[in-house]
């Protein structure tokens, strides 16, 4: 067999493993919770589609949307989920940007292999590897990052609503101070809540709007204790506050499971970068011997075997080490 023909089918194996691999795993908890928290906001926020406001952001969008975007835009299957997770980041990114990113470490790294004397096809391989891997790679960790920061600083944001509704002030002049006080992604989103209420959007509007963005359930909770509040009457101020005690717990137990589960990740990321950092090694010591890996057929399906049993694992210990609270 040649062996772009051995490639293909190791290929293909893996796939298919993967595939029943995430089938045998069940249903994710995250996706549940989300269909649950989308069918409450559904009961209690019905909005109008079609309205000025948006209408008119749209329109700004698409006159400022570049022909690279454009071009990106048809290429992916979904564009506008890519355009969310660069708002995620906070940061003015556009999805023209970020082709032209992943375009530019795809050459780079291609580049790179052919010049330390990889094989063409191995080195074309690895540079659309890390020009799709490490643009996605770098917006998914400032997401965490920001993520991570709104949540901690989300119940101080919550109790801060609170002394402003006890003092008597309207829960939309409170969200404003809030803005103005909490530094950070907390205080940008409210700003960005006051800003969109302050041109004629209602505040059910902004804060759905806002939640989708973040995609975080504590801000979720917030959203629905507003909205079901507004419905039913009741102490605002109360509920905040007891809603600010349930996110410090929950705070609390997800430092617990990052404690309890970090050896495990250590244990994890030593066993699966030793490999490719002995082959490294030996790839600057000598790296005629390691040509030998891209030439002989039994090398060629021994690594790849490799590779998909270190899949397989590295994706059954991150299951077992995935909690949902």
């Amino acid at each position: 067999m040649e062996p772009v023909t051995i490639a293909m089918v190791c290929g293909g194996a893996l796939t298919v493993l993967m595939m029943a691999a995430v089938a045998l795993s069940g249903p994710s908890p995250a996706r549940v919770q989300a269909r649950r928290m989308n069918a409450v906001r559904g009961r209690h926020n019905e909005i109008a589609a079609g309205g000025t406001t948006e209408t008119r952001a749209r329109k700004i969008d698409t006159a400022r949307a570049s022909k690279m975007d454009e071009t990106v835009g048809r290429i992916l299957p979904n564009p506008a989920l890519l355009q969310k997770r660069l708002a995620m980041t906070g940061r003015d990114w556009t999805v023209g940007q970020y082709g032209s990113a992943s375009l530019g470490v795809m050459a780079v790294f291609g580049v790179l292999f052919l010049v330390l004397g990889m094989p063409i096809l191995l080195a074309l391989f690895v540079g659309v590897f890390a020009g799709l891997g490490i643009p996605h790679m770098v917006v998914s960790n400032l997401i965490s990052r920001r993520v991570a920061k709104f949540t901690a600083k989300f119940p101080d944001a919550i109790e801060l609503l609170v002394r402003g509704l006890r003092s008597g002030l309207p829960i939309t002049e409170t969200m404003g101070v809030v803005g103005a006080e909490v530094e950070g992604p907390v205080g940008e989103e409210f700003r960005a809540v006051s800003d969109k209420m302050k041109i004629g959007k209602t505040m059910d509007q902004a804060l759905q709007e806002t939640s989708d963005r973040l995609g975080t359930p504590e801000f979720q909770f917030f959203v629905i204790t507003i909205a079901i509040q507004r419905e039913t009457g009741g102490n605002l101020a109360e509920t905040l506050a007891n809603l600010a005690d349930v996110l410090r717990k929950r705070g609390q137990m997800k430092l617990k499971i990052k404690a309890m589960s970090s050896e495990s990740k250590a244990s994890a990321y030593i066993i699966g970068a030793l490999p490719f950092i002995v082959f490294g090694l030996i790839w600057f010591i000598n790296g005629s011997y390691m040509q030998n890996f891209f030439v002989d057929q039994r090398l060629i399906l021994t690594g790849l075997g490799g590779l998909v049993w270190m899949s397989i694992g590295a994706f059954i210990m991150r299951q077992m080490i995935n909690f949902e609270i």
